[in-house]
């Protein structure tokens, strides 16, 4: 995985960058940074066709900003965990197809991607309700021995708070979520290679 560099080294090193970067190497890396910024508002608002808004562009710039949008909706191709990092994900594949829209290969891999995060999430609520129905019934078992047998009522148990099952289900889904990234990076790295990125 990349490493994750700190704001000031990324400041330190565009500083010496500076010293011996031309003017075009600096007008492309603002380009770029400029792509990810209306790549990020089209992620947040979902308002924006990220197409229009290239081509509205200067046509010099346009290379670096698509580089940029690209680059941005990728970073966001990720394993959601609710709701909102679902709409995140599709959004960011449709900015994928919309910026390459002459490359059928790219809609076809977003739309296998699509089926493993519905596995992936399929796959995650089985585990999590597995877990916690198993917690229960120990649980439940334990707290009828403890009655000398009396009959308890599982329904009013929840699993969840446990200490155990926190430490359980953080385990499973670290798996979880090891063997689904892997595939996620396949499918980033192809996506990269074929926006030409």
């Amino acid at each position: 995985m990349a490493e994750i560099k700190s704001t000031m080294q990324l400041v330190l090193e565009r500083a010496a960058r500076m010293g011996v970067a031309s003017a075009d190497e600096l007008h492309k890396e603002d380009s770029q940074k400029k792509g990810m910024q209306l790549a990020a508002d089209y992620l947040a608002n979902g308002e924006a066709d990220l197409a229009k808004l290239l081509q509205a562009e200067p046509a010099e710039s346009q290379k670096s900003l698509r580089e940029g949008m690209i680059t941005s909706l990728l970073r966001n191709l990720f394993l959601p965990r609710d709701e909102d990092g679902e709409k995140r994900l599709v959004r960011a594949m449709q900015g994928l197809i919309e910026l390459n829209k002459t490359k059928a290969e790219v809609a076809s891999l977003c739309e296998k991607l699509k089926g493993i995060i519905g596995q992936y999430s399929q796959h995650r609520s089985q585990l999590y309700e597995q877990l916690k129905e198993q917690l229960r019934a120990q649980i439940q078992q334990i707290l009828a021995r403890e009655a000398s047998g009396a009959r308890v009522d599982a329904s009013k148990i929840d699993p969840t708070v446990e200490p155990r099952f926190k430490e359980e289900w953080a385990r499973l889904e670290g798996e979880l979520n090891s063997q689904y990234g892997q595939a996620i990076e396949q499918y980033r790295m192809e996506l990269r290679k074929l926006a030409g990125v």
